[in-house]
């Protein structure tokens, strides 16, 4: 039995629902390079209450909603209408035996998720099982036990599972998203899940307080602020809420954590020229990095950590270049645009986001690491800005004016299925995606 702390209480995943041995090494639905990827249609009806007395009823529809909502807002699936099925939810079984497939295929499901909900007292515990349904197969089965405050919980476990079976990742149910708002009246962190449900404020520096980043264990955020008059790097302890910040005079901006280590990039200027350090966790010095005449800043690092890419004007106007730190090797990655700013490399680590601006537009392109493809994916909406990559790098968050004031959207990594991710009070930029670390 594996326990899991969730944010209400414990769930217990209990066991494989009858899951045939060595099937996911087998499956092949998702081809994750194709940029026009279909698709699959997927049904999830209204779940069944497998108890007795009337408390699962009142979960049965709004949980299976949910949990569509969260595999829809992958891109890699076709939700059915549910008016369509051929099933009556309360009578219809949910195991392999007891399903007629051919009701599913019949309606263009090539995917089901059914689910039974029993609730006795103060626990809650929850099947979902997975069907291939033109192979009759279970592809994924798990038993959830605990309360009725840790269903979001459960449903996030289970739509990491189902991606990891058919794509082979973990996906993203698991991340949060760091972003700034000044719907407060000043600019301030703010946290929500990664799909802009439960928002949380993070500071309280009634500053101008931005450009958020996690930890590579997502116990750490780090961010700059104006509150003690220049700007100055803070470093949050997001479980006990203390707060360290660099000692060092001048400007300080743009953090950015390494890739597995207590340890961080940032702008300083402490010696009259910005340019970028590598400091410990808790900000104190480690060693310089960057060396030129020209601002360097923005820094993002691959996902062995060996490499660094950041923004420079050392050729006289902001481009992206990328240093080996073992060597110190320093080469140009971009050229096309005289504005190329807010790099944000890959988890997988062979492409790099970042913002360019160009016909008085500033839009987010893609380019692989060698420099080479380099690829636009937003256009004609407003000015779409500070990329970030989900863990698993299927997505990408940014900030856009489309809609006028400055808001957070998503799209995926070939700019496709582009969607408004929360709506608050005041302008919303630069968001942050966390790492997968269930918090």
């Amino acid at each position: 039995m594996n326990g899991m702390k969730s944010t209400v209480g414990l769930i217990c995943v209990l066991a494989a629902l009858c899951l045939p041995t060595g099937l996911r090494a087998e499956i092949k639905y998702l081809d994750l390079t194709n940029p026009f990827i279909r698709k699959i249609p997927m049904a999830v009806p209204v779940f069944q209450a497998t108890g007795p007395g009337d408390a699962a009823v009142a979960q049965v529809s709004s949980f299976a909603d949910e949990l569509q909502a969260m595999l829809e807002f992958s891109g890699y699936f076709k939700m059915l209408n549910r008016g369509s099925f051929l099933h009556d939810p309360q009578r219809s079984g949910i195991t392999k035996a007891a399903i007629n497939f051919l009701n599913w295929t019949t309606v263009g499901a090539e995917l089901l998720i059914t689910g039974g909900i029993q609730i006795q007292g103060d626990e809650m515990v929850v099947e979902l099982r997975l069907f291939d349904t033109f192979k009759a197969d279970l592809l994924v089965g798990k038993r959830y036990r605990g309360t009725e405050g840790d269903r979001r919980t459960i449903a996030r476990r289970f739509s990491t599972e189902v991606l990891k079976t058919l794509t082979g990742n973990s996906g993203f149910y698991d991340s949060r998203l760091a972003f700034v708002s000044n719907g407060s009246g000043h600019k301030e962190i703010y946290t929500c899940d990664f799909d802009g449900a439960n928002v949380q404020r993070l500071t309280q520096k009634r500053s101008i307080t931005s450009f958020p980043a996690w930890s590579s264990d997502g116990k750490h955020l780090a961010f700059t602020s104006f509150v003690n008059g220049p700007s100055q790097i803070f470093i949050h302890n997001l479980g006990n809420g203390q707060e360290v910040h660099v000692r060092h005079k001048g400007v300080q901006i743009a953090p950015e954590w390494l890739p597995g280590k207590f340890e961080l990039s940032a702008t300083l200027s402490f010696t009259g020229d910005q340019e970028i350090y590598m400091l410990t966790g808790t900000g104190k010095m480690i060693k310089r990095l960057t060396n030129s005449r020209g601002i360097d800043v923005g820094a993002t690092w691959s996902p062995d950590g060996k490499k660094m890419a950041f923004v420079s004007k050392r050729s006289g106007r902001p481009q992206i270049y990328i240093k080996e730190i073992n060597t110190g090797r320093v080469h140009r990655l971009t050229f096309e645009g005289r504005y190329n700013t807010q790099p944000s490399w890959s988890p997988k680590g062979d492409l790099i986001a970042f913002s360019a601006m160009g016909q008085g537009e500033i839009n987010i392109v893609v380019i692989d690491v060698d420099g080479n493809n380099p690829v636009q994916l937003t256009r004609n909406q407003g000015d779409n800005e500070a990329p970030s990559w989900s863990p698993d790098g299927s997505l990408i968050t940014f900030s856009s004016t489309r809609e006028g004031k400055s808001r957070i959207y998503v799209m995926t990594a070939f700019g496709t299925d582009q969607r408004r991710l929360l709506a608050m009070p005041g302008a919303q930029s630069h968001p942050k995606w966390s790492p997968n670390t269930l918090y």
